[in-house]
């Protein structure tokens, strides 16, 4: 099948992109591919949006019944302790962490919404098909891609619903996977692209929503968090809660991954921040609804790949254009698509196929997207490299006081993967039990994401090195991936042949790609699963 422009990923950057390319030229054909069994079903985000872009994007967004229904009514910055916590004064917080103008939102449920106003404009759109592999032509450029085949089982072998896949030719390609995006990865690898340029740093965000009792509820109140409980084992991160409507709230904890102790677990420091006194007033004697974890980009522009390539473009948070000083990044990938559309569309225009669309590169920089990005680029090594109250500190007087002008950009050259320590280092950490009212185990986490996997395919983590797990990272990490990753996918098992096994539970994955990031030996490569597979969520 031949289109004008493929889209890789129905998340905010790529219905953008297909919104405005539409816009700006009707006649040109697009087709948006989404590996999640619906739209929205792999979308996962806190969220608070800034609604900047889609301002541009639909002027008209309210008439247009857009799922934005609660503004922010109040700002809340705490620092905890254990059992206590420091509000800070609206004087000393961060103004990239001031809400006021921004909505509390099911980010899942916007881009629902976006990709109707994509349909209704003309776009394409195929849930429940991965991309699988990227097409190349005879001079090594992209020519669009290829959907993994379905029906297949554990060994390859094709079974009685087998369908082959299907190649999507395309004069340009744009891949918005959202964070280590692995067709991104691909590409990135291929053409140099992060050459000269820090190593991407991640988050791992993990999500709740719950249903409280209404005396409970602020619609509107906004709470960010630092401290307590990462600030225990030295690690680097923050907590949020979010009132929507409906009795609403979304809790999530956000943990840096380049965190040094392999004993840490980011699912149990978030099953214990529930716990806060600041925390629980809010959950207690509510319900919990639905479960998700989800990587964040956050490196900013010391990370931040040349994003096009012979043939198209990375845009959104496959090329890390998530705002982690404002922990937003919705409004920053639409406008990156949005510019990434107006590029084409010239090129298209121009009969340029397949080129290198190098003019993207100054369209970009020239948006207040990449303007904003430049105001907060020294955020997150500051915090690497000072700490969380000297790095927030000294956050303040660079964004607050010099609006990010200060005359320099700091580094932050070690990659999340090569940060952990050896186990016999690092100070276990004693984790409480679940007490089924606040804190759960993964498997029940799991089971509201609504996660499904055919199992009998392929498994779709595959292991450069499968000796490994047992023979390397036991001895030296405890195998960390047991605790890193959030949904109870790896395991060592005792075996009565070998004495240990690592066992892939692939069943389980929620997507975040966790795994993917952190492995020390980078030994872990996430690849797309048959299409439709993975976690089912509702309006996360």
């Amino acid at each position: 099948m031949a289109y004008d422009v493929v889209i890789v990923g129905a998340g905010p950057a790529g219905l953008a992109a297909a919104c405005k390319i539409k816009q700006t030229n009707p006649a040109y054909s697009v087709c948006v591919l989404e590996k999640g069994s619906e739209v929205g079903a792999h979308i996962l985000s806190g969220a608070v949006f800034e609604p900047t872009a889609l301002n541009e994007l639909f002027p008209d967004w309210q008439s247009m019944s857009a799922p934005l229904n609660t503004p922010v009514t109040d700002d809340h910055i705490l620092l905890l302790q254990e059992q206590k916590q420091i509000k800070v004064p609206g004087l000393f917080a961060p103004k990239t962490m001031k809400n006021h103008g921004n909505y509390i939102i099911s980010l899942g449920n916007f881009c629902r919404w976006l990709a109707t106003q994509a349909e209704n404009l003309g776009v394409e759109i195929f849930p429940g098909f991965s991309a699988a592999e990227i097409l190349y032509d005879e001079n090594d450029q992209v020519m669009g891609i290829a959907t993994g085949d379905m029906g297949l089982d554990k060994a390859g072998e094709k079974k009685d619903s087998y369908m082959q896949g299907m190649e999507l030719h395309a004069k340009f390609t744009l891949f918005a996977e959202g964070c280590r995006g692995h067709l991104g990865k691909q590409l990135i690898n291929k053409y140099q692209l992060d050459k000269d340029k820090d190593p991407q740093h991640y988050g791992l965000g993990i999500k709740e929503l719950w249903k409280i009792p209404a005396e409970q509820h602020q619609p509107g109140l906004v709470v960010h968090s630092a401290g307590w409980p990462l600030s225990e084992s030295d690690t680097l991160g923050g907590g949020f809660l979010y009132h929507l409507e409906d009795n609403q709230v979304a809790v999530g904890l956000i943990t840096n991954l380049s965190y040094s102790n392999p004993h840490l677990s980011p699912y149990d420091e978030f099953q214990r921040y529930k716990q806060h006194p600041s925390i629980k007033q809010y959950l207690q004697g509510g319900e919990r609804i639905t479960y998700g974890a989800r990587a964040i980009t956050k490196g900013g522009l010391q990370s931040q790949p040349k994003m096009s390539f012979p043939g198209g473009l990375l845009i959104g948070d496959d090329a890390g254009t998530l705002n982690f000083a404002k922990i937003k990044g919705s409004h920053t990938a639409m406008k990156s698509g949005m510019v990434a559309a107006e590029t084409v569309c010239t090129a298209l225009d121009q009969s340029q196929h397949n080129s290198d669309l190098i003019a993207y590169a100054s369209n970009y920089k020239a948006s207040w997207a990449y303007k904003e990005l430049h105001q907060q680029r020294n955020f997150g090594p500051a915090q690497h490299k000072f700490g969380y109250l000297l790095g927030s500190a000294y956050a303040f007087v660079d964004i607050n006081i010099f609006n990010g002008l200060l005359p320099w950009t700091l580094k932050d050259p070690i990659a999340d993967h090569a940060t952990l320590k050896k186990i016999s280092e690092c100070k276990p950490i004693s984790y409480p039990k679940y007490d089924g009212v606040l804190s759960f185990d993964k498997p029940s986490s799991v089971f509201l994401s609504n996660t499904n996997h055919e199992e009998e395919q392929p498994c779709h983590l595959i292991l450069k090195d499968p000796q490994l797990p047992i023979n390397e990272n036991l001895a030296l990490y405890n195998e960390a991936a047991q605790r890193y990753c959030p949904a109870g996918v790896y395991e060592v098992v005792k075996d009565s042949e070998s004495g240990s096994k690592f066992q892939i539970n692939a069943q389980n994955c929620v997507h975040c790609k966790t795994c993917d990031i952190k492995e020390p030996s980078q030994n872990i490569n996430w690849v797309s699963p048959e299409g439709g597979g993975g976690p089912n969520y509702p309006n996360m």
